[in-house]
């Protein structure tokens, strides 16, 4: 799967402090592939648009999906993940809010990836399960920075190792925790990675992304990596639903 030339490097955004909820309906990120285009209203779209709404049925009871429709040259991979913490509603909600802006915003694209803060959903030609996606990556980090970086970033690796090591035991490959700082400071962790990849694969892929922690997040309050096969998330309060 060939994205474009943005997605060959770690593209930095920045969220404030006080983004503790979703901030509607608007994506995170998103790539577009290239050159690979598709012929409107041909095989290709067809398969694509029963693919997409195949991921709208499949997801939201157990919070991923993943299929591929037709045959090559046309066929079609695609997968749509939640996060844990998401509602069956809200999963539902992001996927087709997914579903529908990539298509707006990758028109032609054979393949393309779009990130939620609830959801993702991906697509291409070639196919891709079972495989870590290290192309499609971006950061985000809080503007916020602490008082003992050193400290801190150490506290921070050990605890999203911690659930790396965790989320191994869940099927769902989704894992939260926390770690206490001092008197009354904790810092929260999630990390997930896509179910088309072995819980081996998950772990390989999330050690990945931690290893990026100096990169993306160095000192910050709060922080995400987030590819296109596992993320992680860490905070200073918490932002997971109960």
């Amino acid at each position: 799967m060939s994205f474009s030339n943005s997605a060959s490097f770690l593209c930095l955004l920045t969220f404030s402090l006080h983004a503790h909820t979703v901030l509607g309906a608007d994506p995170l990120f998103h790539f577009c592939s290239t050159p690979e285009n598709f012929t409107a209203n041909g095989p290709y779209e067809f398969n694509l648009n029963k693919l997409t709404g195949y991921l709208y049925y499949q997801t939201p009871p157990k919070g991923f999906g993943k299929g591929s429709i037709g045959h090559y040259p046309d066929q079609t991979y695609g997968l749509a993940l939640c996060r844990g913490d998401a509602s069956s509603s809200d999963c539902k909600t992001c996927v087709v809010d997914a579903g529908s802006e990539i298509r707006k915003l990758c028109p032609y694209n054979k393949a393309a990836i779009i990130w939620y803060d609830n959801c993702l959903l991906k697509y291409s030609n070639d196919g891709f399960f079972g495989q870590i996606d290290n192309t499609n990556k971006f950061y985000m980090w809080n503007v916020n920075t602490v008082s003992e970086p050193v400290t801190f970033n150490g506290k921070t690796k050990e605890l999203l190792t911690q659930l790396a090591n965790k989320v191994r035991a869940t099927p769902k490959l989704y894992a939260t925790g926390e770690m206490k700082l001092g008197e009354s400071t904790k810092l929260y962790g999630l990390v997930q990675c896509t179910r088309d990849l072995s819980s081996a694969v998950c772990k390989k892929c999330l050690d990945g992304i931690i290893g990026e922690l100096p990169s993306c997040c160095d000192g910050k309050e709060g922080g995400r990596v987030l590819s296109g096969s596992c993320n992680f998330r860490y905070e200073i309060y918490p932002f997971v639903n109960a």
